[in-house]
């Protein structure tokens, strides 16, 4: 059974980066042991490696899916004017398998919140064929998740998840 679409609006996810959608498949996101939860926190030094993320599709099909990770506050909660921050997108990933088995069109960076407590998202989308000819964006800032969607005929989300983090304090010197 595909996650309740609450925590994501509560979280404002649905609004700021997706519209509201049924979820149609379900999808895992670990940070080494630690599973991401809607709107728990994770430290940006737990998140320098890139996640083991995993598509769970009851309906053993062949689908392949999008996931794109972005940060809709950048560079700050209170002045997001960089929205969305893209910090991973990989297309082609099959059903049931794990993003190694996708092709990443921009490789994965870690959180880096420099002010404020940051929404990291994960959209998995679903595809109808093959991605061909993918506009791969020039740069990370003002990546727009509904855009590339329509952009490349996606429709709406089939999963989402998100974690807060915010920066670390720096570590004492003696």
């Amino acid at each position: 059974m595909a996650r309740s679409v609450e925590p994501l609006a509560v979280g404002k996810v649905i609004g700021d980066v997706l519209d509201m959608f049924s979820p149609t498949v379900e999808i895992t996101v670990y940070y080494g042991s630690k599973q991401v939860a809607n709107g728990c926190e994770i430290k940006p030094s737990a998140t320098v490696d890139k996640p083991r993320v995993q598509i769970h599709d009851a309906r053993l099909s062949n689908h392949l899916y999008t996931l794109i990770m972005t940060d809709p506050d950048a560079p700050s909660p209170s002045e997001p004017n960089m929205r969305e921050w893209l910090h991973w997108l990989i297309v082609d990933i099959p059903a049931g398998a794990d993003t190694t088995k996708g092709k990443e069109l921009v490789t994965y960076m870690g959180p880096k919140p420099p002010t404020g407590i940051h929404r990291y998202v994960f959209a998995l989308f679903e595809q109808d064929g093959p991605m061909e000819g993918v506009q791969v964006p020039d740069a990370r800032g003002n990546f727009n998740t509904r855009k590339f969607a329509e952009r490349h005929g996606l429709g709406t989300a089939a999963a989402a998840v998100y974690f807060n983090a915010q920066k670390e304090p720096a570590s004492k010197k003696r």
